[in-house]
């Protein structure tokens, strides 16, 4: 991962370390012993389901907790300044996230799903929970921009807590009331949505930080980069493969006995995540992005913050409705998907202009300290 964008690297695979280079393998593997484990053990997804935080199951909170928070270490915050100037990056990723990811998910939700009113509901609440948690680790696989994540993710929480309720009134109840589509209610606070947001993103954030700047101060940024990070990473990886564990044990009998309504759910879900990625990535090239805040644009606007969408539907609708299925499969297919578009990022970086020294992501510079 150390080749620079503009020249002509070594094949992905021979760049990337073991643990990344089969990552699929590892996540397909951890989707199949949720899916078995949900499906086989009377009661686990019950049991895992009854200690909640947030509205979302304990161990999928710890787990997430877990992957965030090596990552978030990795941030060099006194580089922030250099992204939030960027208006490039900003205000075309809070257009995709709050316009149009919204938007299009909306009009596929009903394109593909006009007879099935329950998953069509849950994957619109998919569509309005931008991602705050996970995209860190698709961000940092394919070498984008961190110090740029941490700013697009932050950003992203803030509208989250102040947009979302607002949001799921227009295209779940004013939105299709205004077209003469079925309406529905969706009753969730802005005090839920704060505390969701502080939880996954507050906590690893504020750990993050605060090890990067005691770590340093104790004993050094080599140190710290050389020796501790190294050490720290592969946990956000064991973290991740935790989370999906216990988030497909939680539904395997619903999606291994409704693969027809699975088929159904996953297929907008696909064209949401080609579209919205592709077109970010797109975007981020002509706009003269550099490869790094190009990926991390495309990353940020692709993902979804499926945590928030299953509390919200669980707690609205019920643990067994089919808006909590719907919010369930949005990482069934979420997670393969976005693996393998890492995979193409890394294979586009010839296309993306070098960035200057003084602005490079360090991401494209530590290939060897990856998750």
């Amino acid at each position: 991962m150390t080749a620079a964008p503009g020249t002509a690297p070594h094949p992905v695979a021979a760049r990337l370390s073991f643990l990344d280079r089969y990552l699929a393998v590892w996540i397909l593997a951890a989707m199949a012993a949720g899916l078995g484990l949900g499906r086989v053990v009377p009661g686990l997804g019950g049991a895992l389901a009854g200690v909640t935080v947030a509205g979302v199951s304990l161990p999928i909170a710890l787990g997430l907790l877990v992957m965030m928070y090596p990552v978030l270490a990795k941030v060099r915050y006194d580089r922030l300044d250099t992204v939030t100037r960027d208006r490039r990056l900003l205000i075309p990723s809070l257009v995709l996230n709050w316009i149009l990811g919204p938007a299009l998910m909306f009009a596929l939700a009903w394109i593909f799903l006009p007879d099935l009113p329950e998953y069509r509901t849950g994957l619109i609440i998919v569509g309005l929970a931008r991602c705050i948690a996970m995209v860190i680790v698709w961000n940092d696989l394919a070498c984008g921009d961190r110090e740029a994540a941490a700013v697009l993710v932050a950003l992203n929480s803030v509208f989250q807590v102040l947009a979302f309720s607002l949001l799921g009134w227009f295209y779940l109840s004013a939105l299709p009331g205004w077209l003469g589509l079925e309406r529905t209610a969706l009753d969730v606070s802005v005090v839920e949505i704060a505390r969701s947001v502080l939880i996954f993103l507050g906590i690893p954030l504020a750990a993050g930080f605060l090890t990067r700047r005691l770590g340093e101060k104790a004993r050094g940024r080599a140190w710290y980069e050389t020796k501790l990070l190294p050490k720290a990473g592969p946990f956000a990886l064991y973290g991740l493969l935790f989370t999906i564990v216990v988030l497909f044990a939680l539904q395997g009998d619903a999606i291994t006995s409704q693969p027809l309504d699975v088929l159904r759910i996953a297929l907008p879900l696909l064209v949401y995540f080609a579209v919205m990625w592709a077109g970010s990535m797109a975007f981020g090239r002509a706009a003269g992005l550099d490869y790094p805040r190009a990926t991390t644009l495309a990353f940020t606007a692709a993902g979804n913050n499926f945590e928030l969408a299953i509390a919200v539907a669980i707690a609205t609708f019920g643990a067994a409705s089919g808006q909590a299925l719907a919010g369930v499969v949005g990482p069934l297919i979420e997670v393969p998907v976005l693996i393998g578009l890492v995979h193409v990022a890394l294979a586009t970086r010839r296309f993306f202009p070098s960035a200057a020294p003084s602005a490079a992501a360090p991401a494209a510079q530590e290939g060897a300290s990856r998750v």
